[in-house]
């Protein structure tokens, strides 16, 4: 497999505060990565990153080998990086739904204003992602007529919507109450199973370890350690990642 995503020298800075500190990485086609680590060490940052919804202070992000956010060397503006950034999917930790539009209407909006395709055209691809995450019967309803976890899969509904060559998951479950994880979960286990290229930034670490190919264990803003999930997970050869593992895995 060829790589989708190759990252060179990634930096990010807030002032004197810097957030990832030479990131290297790259993502094959088709693979699945899971980043794991504490809180502050840079994962969403990175992830926010790949698609410059945060501009990186220096380094590259290519994708499909091309640069991503620049052109000759110049920032793009988010309007000129309109285009290239729907093909990248983003599912947030806070689902980001339009509260005054339908189901419906957030699923094809992007598609109507980005993809410029006309409302019965939109409307039956809507029904047909919205089938793909278990809620066709609720394209009339609006988002505060739903549970966490239905306003979460039609987020997920939005992004495969658009058909995108990569989807970022920032900790997608991480907002919702502990029974309605595992629905989202599972709509995310059959994107896997499709053979989608999918980062994910997650502490659900039997997850992980069921999807990724590859887990990324992340520390003060570098790449600490990476390998097969049986491998981090059951003996990782950095401390610093058994630490993290021991204490997530026997919280109480």
């Amino acid at each position: 497999m060829n790589d989708l995503v190759k990252i060179t020298g990634l930096w990010k800075s807030y002032g004197d505060l810097d957030v990832l500190k030479g990131i290297d990485l790259s993502v094959a086609r088709g693979e699945r990565v899971a980043l794991i680590g504490p809180s502050g060490s840079g994962k969403t940052t990175l992830l926010r990153c790949i698609n410059f919804l945060e501009r990186p202070t220096r380094g590259q992000i290519m994708i499909d080998g091309v640069p991503f956010g620049t052109r000759d060397n110049a920032m793009l503006t988010d309007r000129q990086m309109a285009n290239d950034r729907a093909g990248i999917g983003f599912v947030f930790q806070r689902f980001n739904l339009f509260p005054h539009l339908s189901v419906r209407d957030n699923v094809t909006l992007a598609l109507r204003r980005v993809r410029k395709m006309a409302r019965p055209e939109a409307n039956d691809l809507a029904h047909k992602v919205l089938a793909e995450v278990g809620l066709s019967d609720k394209a009339n309803e609006f988002p505060d007529r739903l549970s966490g976890g239905q306003q979460q899969r039609v987020a997920i509904a939005r992004v495969l919507a658009m058909d995108p060559k990569l989807i970022l998951f920032d900790e997608p479950t991480s907002s919702l109450d502990p029974e309605l994880v595992g629905e989202v979960l599972n709509v995310m286990r059959r994107l896997a199973e499709q053979g989608r290229t999918m980062v994910i930034v997650t502490h659900e670490i039997e997850f992980a370890g069921d999807v990724a190919d590859r887990i990324i264990f992340m520390a003060d803003g570098n790449i600490v350690e990476a390998g097969p999930p049986a491998e981090i997970l059951s003996k990782p050869n950095h401390p610093r990642t058994a630490s993290f593992l021991h204490k997530l895995l026997h919280r109480s």
